[in-house]
């Protein structure tokens, strides 16, 4: 299979089929592709779904069931950019749902163990804004946040 760009492979154990459901179910531009089983004589369960290529938001993605060795961790995580409260709202409530964890400054992990960043689209303009008082009261407000609150953030930037 040729393709630009990349294809991320999260590695899970057993789960791949019902994550690559679930993440589809989260984002707009979504769908399951091609299920591929482990054949006899494969390290994996004859049969047992072995890897699920999935799109997610318009990314390609391969779900792989590769075993227990390996886990997910925070040194990598998914930006979901959001243009409101109610963005935020959904992607948050969706991707904690039914064991996931939120964390702070936007940051949760999902119920697989994949970290996220559900993050406000204007917060790295307003982070990095000219002037460094504005830019230290939006990372001063956003540092007390699990879930990104966008009016405290605008006030935050405009000094109210």
């Amino acid at each position: 299979m040729h393709t630009d760009g990349f294809i991320t492979c999260l590695w899970f154990d057993g789960q791949a089929e019902e994550a690559a459901e679930f993440y589809v179910s989260v984002f707009k531009n979504s769908s399951v592709g091609r299920i591929s089983r482990y054949p006899e004589g494969s390290p994996g369960q004859a049969g047992a779904v072995m890897a699920v290529e999935f799109t997610a938001n318009g990314q390609r993605f391969v779900a792989l069931n590769g075993g227990p060795q390996f886990t997910f961790n925070e040194a990598i995580s998914f930006q979901v950019h959001c243009s409101d409260q109610r963005e935020i709202d959904h992607y948050w409530s969706r991707l904690v749902e039914n064991g996931g964890e939120g964390g702070p400054c936007g940051w949760l992990t999902d119920r697989y163990g994949v970290s996220w960043q559900v993050v406000y689209d204007r917060l790295g303009e307003m982070v990095s804004a000219p002037e460094p008082e504005r830019a230290e009261r939006v990372t001063r407000a956003m540092m007390s946040m699990g879930r990104l609150d966008v009016a405290a953030l605008d006030a935050a930037y405009e000094g109210r």
